[in-house]
C-alpha cells in the first residue's frame, strides 16, 4: 500500500464523495474543494462521467488527491487507474479490485460492517476499512465494538456523517478520516452551486483543525 495517499488523507481528515453526472462539472468543483482548502474527493463510479470528470481533475489540478469510489470491478479499477486516481474505495470488498490495487500498489479501502467482513480484508492484508454505512449501522459505538477484536485495523467511516458527529469520530485515534458529502451535494454540483461548496468546505477543513489542531 502507498503510505504517502494513506498520509494524506490522513491530514485531511475528511474526504469529500463525489457524484458527478456531467464531467464539465468535474474542474469547477476541484477548484471549489481547493479554494475551501480540501483538495481531495472521492469521485464514485456511479454516472458514466466519473472517469473523464477523474481525468479531468488529475490532469488540470495537480494539487488535487483524487480517489474512485463506489468500484465494483476490476475493469473499473484499471479505467479509474488510467484516469488517474491515486486511492480505491468501493462500497463492500471486491476480490478483484483488491487484486488489482495489489498489483499496482494502489491503496484500497473496501467497506465492511460485520466481523467477518473484517476477517476478509485481514485475510487480504487489508489494514483500513471503510465503516459504512456508519451512522446507519450503529456509528462509533458499534464500529468500536467490531474493531475491538482486530487492534491492527483502522477506519475511514462514511455513511451519515455530518458536521453534527464528525468531531466524535474524529476524536478517536483510530479513524484516519471520514468520507462525506454534505459539502458537495449533488443539487449544489448540478445547479453550478460552486460558492456554497466552498463555504462548507471551509466549516468542514475548519472542524478538522478544531479536532486534530
Amino acid at each position: 500500500m502507498n503510505q504517502t495517499i494513506i498520509n494524506q488523507i490522513t491530514k485531511a481528515g475528511i474526504v469529500p464523495v463525489v457524484k458527478l453526472d456531467h464531467a464539465e462539472d468535474a474542474l469547477p468543483l476541484a477548484q471549489a474543494l481547493t479554494d475551501g482548502g480540501l483538495p481531495v474527493a472521492e469521485v464514485t463510479f456511479r454516472t458514466d462521467a466519473a472517469a473523464e470528470a477523474i481525468r479531468l481533475m488529475t490532469e488540470n489540478c495537480p494539487q488535487m488527491l483524487v480517489g474512485a469510489g463506489s468500484l465494483t470491478s476490476a475493469a473499473q479499477a484499471e479505467a479509474a487507474m488510467k484516469a488517474g486516481a491515486v486511492f480505491f474505495v468501493s462500497a463492500g470488498f471486491s476480490g478483484p479490485v483488491c487484486a488489482f490495487a495489489k498489483e499496482h500498489s494502489i491503496p484500497y479501502l473496501p467497506g465492511i460492517c460485520t466481523p467477518t467482513e473484517l476477517m476478509l480484508l485481514v485475510e487480504n492484508g487489508l489494514s483500513i476499512a471503510k465503516f459504512f454505512p456508519a451512522e446507519q449501522m450503529g456509528g462509533l459505538a458499534a464500529m468500536k465494538a467490531i474493531a475491538a477484536a482486530f487492534p491492527g485495523m483502522k477506519f475511514m467511516p462514511t455513511g451519515g456523517v455530518s458536521p453534527k458527529n464528525i468531531r466524535d469520530y474524529l476524536a478517536w485515534d483510530r479513524i484516519i478520516a471520514c468520507g462525506g458529502s454534505w459539502m458537495v451535494k449533488a443539487s449544489d454540483i448540478n445547479n453550478g452551486n460552486f460558492e456554497e461548496i466552498t463555504r462548507l468546505t471551509k466549516e468542514a477543513v475548519a472542524i478538522v483543525k478544531a479536532c486534530r489542531g
